[in-house]
Order: C-alpha cells, then structure tokens, then sequence
C-alpha cells in the first residue's frame, strides 16, 4: 500500500525521518518492483562508480540487464568493483573506463571515445562527487566541486549528445541523472563568486552550492535537450552511509550512523529514474524515494531567471569550444 501523500511530505519536511532509513523503509511498501530485464538492451554510463552510491547504481542497474560502464579515475579500484558486479552477476556486461570528471581535458578524451565506439547511449548517471577540505583549482582553473559536480557533467552531457540522440525512441527516452544532494535545501544558486574565490572557503558549503547548481543545470539541460528524445532529470539519495560521508563529515556520520541507508537504498532512486516508465513521461524534475519534490520549500528561495541564465553562461563559457 502506498504511503498517503500527506505523511510522505511530512517525512520530507522532517528530515530526518524522510531521509533516513526509516523514511526508505516507510514508502517501499507501496512501490512497484522493476521487471526483472527490463533495461536489456541498453548502454548506461555511471560516474563516480568504483564505490559508494556509483557501485550501488551499477550494481542496481546490472540487475535489470543493463550494460553498464563504470567511469572511474582509479582504474584499478573500478577493475575491483567491476569483478564483484560479474561475480554477484554472472555474464553480466559490465566494463571500466577511466575519466577524471572534474578534468575538461579528460571529459572531451573520453567522450570522444564513447562516440567513436557506441552507436548510442541510453543512459548518463553523473554521480562523481567531492567534499574538498580546502579551496583546490583544477588544472584548468577551476574551483574542484563546481568543476567535478557541474562543469565537467555540463561537458560530458553535451558531448555526449549524438550518443543520447541515437539511444533515443519515440517510446524510449535517453535518459540522463544527476545525484544531487538533500543538502542543496541550505544553499542558494550563487552568482557573484561560483568559483568561491573570495570569502572564507566551506568544502560543505562548496559541496551544497554545487549540489544546488546540479539541479537547475538539470532543468535547464531537459529543455536545451527537450527535442532530442532525451529526459534530464535530478535526485537526492537521503542519507546514506558512505566511505564519502564517513571521509567527510565524520561528525555526522557517529551521530546519524544508526538511522543512515545503505548504499543500495541510496541508489534505489537513480535506478529507477533510468528504468521505471513514469519518469520517461516526464523531465526536469527533482526527485527523493521514487517521488517529485519541491526544489524549494519557500517561494521566495526560487532562482530568478537572470541567476539561472547565468549558471547556463558559466558552463557554457568555462566549457567553450567543446560542447556539440
């Protein structure tokens, strides 16, 4: 039986009982189960994959037929995880590549290599993350978490685009999925410094801005895509108990670690927006446990169109000369 909409958004705006294990626990009842091979047949990059939520999304993705590569940038690491997917899966089709996300110079290597190889992609999980303790450039330049959470996907996505194009049908859409973050809630869509150059530096509130700017770029991107069969949508996995949180917010992880999902119930949502036939009907939306929400809980923390025509300027000029 599905959990009635009034306590389903009630667990949301509580927070901790919507994004804990309670919370995945409290609306798996009511959730249909995916048919057994229902994404045969179809290519799906995963970002971010050698561990955490990224092997999780693998792994979800393996068992409903998919052929999955895993884009890592420890190669090794990814081999490891890949050989676990095959044994818990036998003949499945899972392959590594490496690809340093937050690298522009290493998103256009590797997706030219893609459309060299593939005939098409049916799906792009970008779930690469960062929490920097400290302000770090990329070789290129650029802040670490905007360049690994949304310059490099920005990249990745439009390059990609002959390949989501040709993975696309009428009844099929391509589909492309950022995971985002609950934490994205704290933050709003910065405009004047995006690079955090100045004032003192945050990993946590780098890593929400960025994480906020991921849901906008995905709105933006489903109607820049609208017309190539392509869907875009964005998702927060609640809290789940990863190497990354543990890394990185060690505070938070020994006071929640009781309440906090594994990573299979993290993922459970960025496999179902790559497999389930609602979410095909439907694109730029934000979703948390197989349900839209709100992108803000109050009005007046909505982005203005000038701030959202800005974050599109920021990617396209930082990425210029690339994107297809």
């Amino acid at each position: 039986m599905q959990l009635p909409r009034l306590v389903d958004a009630a667990l949301d705006r509580l927070v901790v009982p919507g994004y804990s294990r309670l919370g995945y626990a409290a609306r798996r009842a009511g959730w249909r189960t995916l048919p057994s091979g229902c994404l045969s047949g179809r290519t799906i990059l995963v970002t971010g994959a050698a561990g955490g939520l990224g092997a999780a999304t693998a792994r979800g993705l393996v068992g409903l037929g998919a052929r999955v590569e895993m884009v890592v940038r420890d190669r090794a690491r990814g081999e490891r995880t890949a050989a676990d997917l095959r044994a818990e899966h036998p003949g499945a089709a899972v392959e590594v590549a490496a690809c340093d996300v937050s690298s522009l110079a290493d998103v256009r290597r590797y997706a030219a290599e893609v459309r060299d190889r593939e005939a098409a992609v049916h799906g792009l999980v970008h779930n690469a993350g960062v929490m920097p303790a400290e302000r770090t450039e990329t070789a290129e330049g650029h802040e670490l978490a905007l360049a690994t959470h949304v310059l490099g996907p920005f990249l990745l996505t439009r390059e990609l685009r002959p390949a989501l194009r040709a993975g696309a049908s009428p009844t099929a859409p391509a589909r492309v999925v950022f995971v985002s973050s609950g934490g994205m809630y704290t933050a709003s869509l910065p405009t004047d410094d995006p690079e955090f150059r100045t004032g003192t530096y945050s990993g946590g509130a780098a890593y929400a801005r960025t994480k906020r700017m991921q849901v906008v770029l995905a709105e933006l991107l489903a109607d820049d895509l609208a017309g190539d069969g392509v869907v875009v949508h964005s998702m927060h996995p609640g809290w789940a108990d990863t190497p990354g949180v543990a890394s990185s917010m060690p505070g938070f992880h020994r006071v929640t670690a009781p309440l906090l999902r594994t990573d299979e119930q993290g993922a459970d949502t960025a496999v179902w927006l790559q497999a389930a036939p609602e979410p095909g009907h439907s694109t730029g939306v934000f979703w948390h446990d197989r349900a839209p929400r709100p992108t803000h809980y109050l009005p007046r923390g909505a982005e203005t169109p000038q701030a959202r025509a800005a974050l599109w300027t920021l990617c396209v000029d930082a990425t210029a000369g690339s994107a297809r």
